[in-house]
């Protein structure tokens, strides 16, 4: 292999994912040009339009047979749902207690809501083809547990907050309902109609999907910025979170990893689990996170999932690059025992 390929291929392997660094050119522009007064306002209902628009398109998109199918696995989506819906919330709700004047108390808030968010979908199943784990159970796994978090989130959030001595106000959950969960119903009854030309242009939808997050990103820190931010949460801050979420993320896939070796699951069970289990949605965090806060408040809510979400990429995509070699080294070493075992079994 020549020095101008290795390099080529080191370089793409360490590439940032293009929505992470979409997040940071947004977090750039809302620092040096937020939206004020009636652009403000214009750019909070666009948002709200927007995640109205991204939920009815996923459910417009989504197959009730990818709902039903691999259900019967549930020693595996047993494995799963705990460590996102619970062993998530006791991490988050350890540290933050453990060490209580580290972060500010919305820091504190934004840690906890992070430990109640749901699974990813696309990166879930992703990491977990890469290596070679179980694919259909990942795409079971991480579709309900995605719709779970609809519901089960904010109870959680609200259950951990109240824990720390915070409140979120009972109404939103009603919101959740009106415009998260029910555009998502109604694009899922929908789906005889538009389904297929959902699935025609879904590489377009997907642009869609993200764009409305960098919106609510965008209107959320403008927000944040106005009301001084970057005074507040001096550079310790943000170390002292940034040390935070890795902690977080390190513990997860310790335990993920040695938990489903305990619980007796194969090779490629322990991958789903691995990485459905420690990965949090941003795509679903951003817009339940605009329902419940608002103002200056959204903006450092999401700041934990956000740092979490690009350490999540890459630790994991290093991790998934790993137990594909591993399986691979396993795969040849098995073809290469066959030979000597028929040659035993002939003699």
């Amino acid at each position: 292999m020549s020095g101008a390929s290795q390099l080529s291929r080191t370089i793409s392997r360490w590439r940032p994912d293009t929505f992470v660094l979409a997040l940071a050119a947004t977090m750039t522009v809302a620092t040096v040009l937020p939206c004020r007064g009636i652009g403000a306002t214009i750019f909070s209902t666009l948002a709200i339009f927007a995640i109205g628009s991204l939920f009815f398109l996923q459910g417009a998109r989504l197959s009730r047979d990818a709902i039903i199918a691999g259900m019967t696995n549930w020693r595996l989506h047993l494995a799963i749902a705990a460590t996102t819906f619970v062993l998530f919330p006791i991490l988050g709700t350890a540290l933050t207690a453990l060490f209580p004047h580290a972060l500010t108390r919305t820091l504190v808030l934004g840690v906890l809501f992070l430990c109640a968010l749901p699974s990813t979908v696309q990166s879930s199943i992703a990491l977990t083809s890469i290596a070679q784990g179980n694919v259909a159970g990942a795409v079971c796994a991480a579709t309900a547990s995605s719709l779970a978090g609809l519901l089960l989130t904010p109870l959680l959030f609200s259950l951990m907050a109240h824990l720390h001595g915070g409140a979120i106000d009972a109404s939103g959950m009603w919101k959740i309902l009106g415009q998260l969960l029910l555009p998502f119903i109604v694009g899922h009854l929908l789906r005889p109609w538009i389904g297929a030309w959902a699935a025609r242009n879904r590489s377009v939808l997907a642009l869609t999907d993200r764009g409305s997050i960098l919106l609510v990103v965008y209107t959320a820190f403008s927000a944040a910025v106005m009301h001084g931010i970057w005074h507040q949460l001096p550079p310790p801050i943000f170390l002292a979170l940034g040390l935070v979420v890795a902690v977080l993320l390190a513990t997860a896939l310790l335990i993920t990893h040695t938990g489903a070796r305990a619980f007796g699951l194969g090779h490629a069970d322990q991958v789903a689990v691995v990485f459905c289990g420690s990965q949090k949605s941003l795509v679903a965090g951003i817009p339940i996170a605009s329902v419940l806060f608002s103002g200056p408040t959204l903006g450092v809510v999401v700041l934990p999932i956000m740092l979490y979400h690009p350490m999540q990429l890459v630790v994991c995509a290093w991790l998934a690059r790993r137990f594909a070699k591993r399986a691979a080294t396993a795969q040849a070493s098995a073809g290469a025992a066959l030979p000597i075992i028929d040659a035993a079994v002939q003699s």
